[in-house]
C-alpha cells in the first residue's frame, strides 16, 4: 500500500480589513468623482503657478500664501463650499494681477489695498472711456465665469463648518499681520512689476497701522503760533481784477529733457510765459494720478503730507480741506467754476472742488462730452461762461484738458491736425508729440478768441503740466534697471517729476512778485496765481508765501517735510482742515 505523505502547504494571508491610505484616497476620489476632485484642486494649483511666476522670493511667497488662505477661508465661511471658494479666490487674484499690471503700465505702481477706495461706477466709466475694449473684456469674462461659479455651487460635494473656517481665517490674518510687523511693507517695492498679491495684502496691514498712529494727514502735534482768520471784506484790489483761467495741461512735459528725441520745428514755444521764460513745475506724481495735481493747485497743499494715503487725497480731502485758491478768489468777488472731463464722482472730484471754493462744477455729463474731447471743446465752454458773466464780475475758471491722456498707442482724432508729420521717433512718442501740437494749436485759438470777443476785458492765464507721461522714465534713463528706477521714483527725483508752468495775459500786465519763481513745487501755484493777478493774500497764503521765500520754492521738499507739517497744523488750528 502506497504511503501518502501529507506536506504542509503555505496558505495565502487573509486580506487586511484596513485599506491603505493610498487606496482610501483613490476610492474616495472615485466615490465623489474625479472631475469634482479636480475642481477642488485646480484653483489651488493655479494659484501656486501664479505665486511662482509673480512672487520674487521666499518672503513674498509666504505673504502670498497667507493672503491666499485669508481669501479661501473667508469664502468658505460664507458659502461653506471649498471648490467654489477656491474658484472665487482664484478669480479675485487673477483680476488683481491684471489690474495691477494695468496700473503699473500707467503710473509705474502696482495695486495696493487702498485702491479699493476707488471702486465705484465713475471709476469704471473712466476706465471704459480710456480703454473702450475693456467693456467687452469684462462682459466676456462674466459670460464665462458666472456659469462656472454656478456649476461649482451645484456640484461641490464638500461642506465645511463655518466655525473652523472662521478660526482658520483669523489665524491667517494674524500670521499676515505678524509678518508685516517683522518685515514691513516698503514703499519703493510698489514700483516693481511683481509681487501683486503679497504687496496688496501687506499694504493693507501697513495702511491700518499708519492710520491708527498718525491719521490721514501729517502735521505737527501742537504749535504756539496761530493764523489770523481772514475777514470777509478784507480784499481790496488795486485796479481792475482780471479773469483768471487755470489750465490743467494733461501729461504735458518738455520732451527735450530726454536725449535723442526728435521734435518738430517750433517745439517748445508752448512752454514759454508772456515774458519769454520757461518755468518749471515740480509735480507730485509721474505717469498718472492727475488728481494729485488737482489737490496741489486748488487746495495749495501737498499730497505728500498724506503718506501712503496720498493716492486718494481728493477723496480724503473732500469735505475736510476748506481752503484753497477758489475760496481765496471768492473772497475777492470772483465767481468760480470747474470744467471737468470725467464724471464728477471720479476720485470725489466734485466734492473736493466745491470744498475748495468752486461754486459751479461742470463734469462730462453736464457739458455733453462724448468720450475724450479735444481741448477746443473745453475752451469753447470757457468762452461761453465768460460771455455769460455779469458786468464787472471776474471769473475764475479751472479748465481740465484731457486730449493728451494715456494711451498713446492709438491715434487720437486723426481728422484733427491733418498736416502733421511725425518726426520719426517710436510711434508712442510721435503720437504724444502730435497731441501736444494739437493742444498748442487749440490754445492759440483760445487766446485769439479771448482777444477778439472780449477786447476790453483783462485775462490772466496760467497753464501747468500735471505730470510727465508714463514713458518718460524710459526716455530719461534708458539704461537703468527696474530697481534703480523704483528708487528714483520713491525718492522724488526731480527729473521724473518736473513739468512746466507758464503765465500768459490778455489785456493785462501780470504783477511782478518774488513768488513768481522760475521753479516752484506744485502746492505754491495758487500763491503764484494770486500774486501775478495782484490779489491781496489772506493770512494763510501770507504765511505760505513766507515759507516759499524761506525755502526757495520748495514746500514738502523743505526740511524733509517739516515746513509742510507745521503749516498743516496751523490750518487745522484755524479750522481750514477738519477731521484729518
Amino acid at each position: 500500500m502506497r504511503r501518502v505523505v501529507l506536506r504542509p502547504q503555505l496558505m495565502a494571508p487573509a486580506p487586511d480589513s484596513t485599506p491603505s491610505a493610498v487606496a482610501a484616497v483613490t476610492r474616495g476620489f472615485a466615490a465623489i468623482g474625479y472631475w469634482r476632485s479636480l475642481a477642488l484642486a485646480m484653483p489651488h494649483l493655479a494659484a501656486a503657478a501664479i505665486m511662482l511666476h509673480t512672487e520674487a522670493d521666499f518672503a513674498a511667497r509666504a505673504a502670498f500664501l497667507f493672503a491666499w488662505g485669508i481669501l479661501n477661508f473667508f469664502f468658505i465661511t460664507v458659502v461653506r463650499r471649498p471648490a467654489l471658494s477656491g474658484a472665487l479666490s482664484l478669480t479675485l487674484v487673477v483680476v488683481l494681477v491684471l489690474l495691477s499690471r494695468l496700473k503699473h503700465d500707467i503710473v509705474q505702481m502696482t495695486a495696493n489695498f487702498l485702491d479699493l477706495i476707488l471702486i465705484d461706477r465713475d471709476t469704471a466709466a473712466f476706465l471704459f472711456t480710456i480703454f473702450p475694449n475693456l467693456r467687452w473684456s469684462v462682459v466676456l469674462a462674466a459670460v464665462v465665469i458666472l456659469p462656472l461659479m454656478y456649476a461649482l455651487w451645484c456640484l461641490d460635494p464638500f461642506r465645511i463648518r463655518r466655525l473652523p473656517a472662521a478660526a482658520c481665517l483669523l489665524a491667517c490674518v494674524a500670521a499676515l499681520t505678524g509678518y508685516a510687523v517683522v518685515w514691513p511693507d516698503e514703499a519703493w517695492r510698489g514700483y516693481y512689476d511683481d509681487g501683486y498679491l503679497s504687496k496688496f495684502a501687506l499694504s493693507g496691514v501697513s495702511a491700518v497701522s499708519d492710520f491708527s498712529a498718525h491719521g490721514f494727514m501729517q502735521s505737527d502735534a501742537a504749535l504756539a503760533e496761530r493764523l489770523r482768520m481772514p475777514l470777509v471784506d478784507s480784499c481790496h484790489v488795486a485796479g481792475r481784477r482780471p479773469h483768471i483761467i487755470l489750465i490743467h495741461d494733461e501729461s504735458s512735459w518738455d520732451i527735450r529733457e530726454a536725449r535723442g528725441v526728435k521734435v518738430p520745428a517750433g517745439y517748445g514755444s508752448h512752454f514759454k510765459s508772456f515774458d519769454g521764460k520757461e518755468r518749471k513745475f515740480l509735480a507730485e506724481s509721474s505717469g498718472g494720478s492727475s488728481w494729485l495735481a488737482e489737490y496741489n493747485v486748488l487746495a495749495g497743499l501737498s499730497s505728500r503730507s498724506f503718506g501712503r494715503f496720498s493716492y486718494f487725497v481728493t477723496r480724503i480731502a473732500s469735505g475736510r480741506v476748506e481752503r484753497g485758491l477758489p475760496m481765496a478768489l471768492r473772497r475777492c468777488g470772483y465767481n468760480t467754476v470747474s470744467l471737468y472731463p470725467a464724471y464728477g464722482a471720479f476720485m470725489s472730484a466734485k466734492g473736493f472742488h466745491t470744498t475748495t471754493g468752486i461754486q459751479h462744477f461742470y463734469d462730462a455729463k453736464d457739458m455733453g462730452a462724448k468720450g475724450i474731447e479735444p481741448d477746443s471743446f473745453f475752451y469753447d465752454k470757457a468762452v461761453r461762461l465768460i460771455a455769460e458773466q455779469p458786468a464787472k464780475a471776474p471769473l475764475f475758471a479751472f479748465v481740465y484738458l484731457a486730449a493728451n491722456h494715456f494711451p498713446w498707442e492709438t491715434k487720437y482724432r486723426p481728422d484733427l491736425l491733418p498736416s502733421w508729420r511725425a518726426p520719426g521717433n517710436a510711434p508712442v512718442v510721435d503720437e504724444y508729440l502730435r497731441r501736444q501740437a494739437l493742444s498748442a494749436e487749440h490754445y492759440r485759438n483760445f487766446v485769439t478768441d479771448l482777444k477778439k470777443k472780449f477786447p476790453d476785458q483783462p485775462f490772466l492765464i496760467v497753464r501747468y503740466g500735471d505730470h510727465q507721461p508714463e514713458f518718460s522714465s524710459n526716455l530719461l534713463d534708458p539704461g537703468l534697471d527696474e530697481a534703480a528706477v523704483a528708487r528714483k521714483f520713491d525718492s522724488y527725483d526731480p527729473s521724473y517729476f518736473t513739468t512746466y508752468y507758464a503765465i500768459d495775459a490778455v489785456n493785462f500786465q501780470p504783477v511782478k512778485s518774488p513768488a513768481v519763481m522760475d521753479t516752484v513745487e506744485a502746492p505754491y501755484l495758487p500763491l503764484v496765481v494770486q500774486e501775478a493777478a495782484g490779489i491781496p493774500l489772506d493770512p494763510s497764503f501770507e504765511e505760505q508765501k513766507s515759507i516759499m521765500l524761506r525755502c526757495k520754492g520748495q514746500f514738502y521738499g523743505c526740511k524733509d517735510g517739516a515746513e509742510a507739517r507745521r503749516f498743516n497744523r496751523l490750518l487745522i488750528e484755524a479750522g481750514f482742515v477738519k477731521n484729518l
